[in-house]
């Protein structure tokens, strides 16, 4: 697989078009909980290059939801955005902004009420 093999879903060229707009680099500016400062404060992360971690294999850039909310959208509605609502991401960003997101929509939500069927 070369460094700008599509996936297989991406008949429309929308991957191929979000990558090209983000210069094949990760676009996260900290979301994922990283600062990225030793990196202009975004992601050093590029399409085809090599994690930072040893033995992390070549960095495979996602388009997904730039709005960490969006990334919890179901998979139906999230493909269903246009390329203006997508960023690149690298796994890692990904999967830290989306946890991170997860975890601030579950702090966000009202208490669950009593599920007892008789309150003594």
């Amino acid at each position: 697989m070369t460094g700008r093999t599509p996936p297989l879903g991406d008949q429309q060229g929308l991957w191929q078009a979000v990558l090209a707009a983000a210069a094949g680099r990760c676009q996260c500016r900290g979301t994922c909980g990283k600062s990225h400062d030793k990196d202009g404060g975004r992601c050093p992360a590029v399409h085809g290059g090599y994690g930072s971690r040893h033995g992390t294999g070549p960095v495979r850039l996602l388009a997904a939801p730039a709005d960490p909310d969006g990334l919890l959208l179901p998979a139906h509605l999230a493909a269903a955005l246009p390329k203006g609502a997508l960023a690149a991401w690298c796994p890692a960003c990904h999967d830290a902004t989306r946890r991170a997101a997860a975890k601030a929509r579950r702090a966000a939500a009202p208490p669950a009420g009593s599920d007892s069927l008789f309150d003594l």
